[in-house]
């Protein structure tokens, strides 16, 4: 798809103006920054494993999801 490049003025008009702008940029190379993932190597007791799974079982979602999860609210609410 060819994207239709415009000046920066017109650019910012047309933001302003709440107008598309999707046909003026071109994503195919963008990213969320903060978004990579990274890996952690973490060792929990089996009991925990087990509620883990558990609870994952519950839901329909992995160990790992589960645990981003929890992670993630916890991180948020405090």
């Amino acid at each position: 798809m060819k994207k239709n490049f415009i000046k920066a003025s017109e650019f910012d008009r047309k933001f302003d103006s709440s107008e598309d702008l999707l046909k003026h940029l071109d994503l195919s190379n963008s990213k969320r920054p903060g978004l990579e993932a990274k890996s952690v190597r973490i060792d929990f007791p089996s009991w925990m494993l087990d509620g883990l799974d558990k609870e994952a079982k519950k839901l329909g979602v992995t160990r790992q999801a589960i645990i981003k999860l929890w992670v993630s609210d916890r991180l948020h609410n405090n």
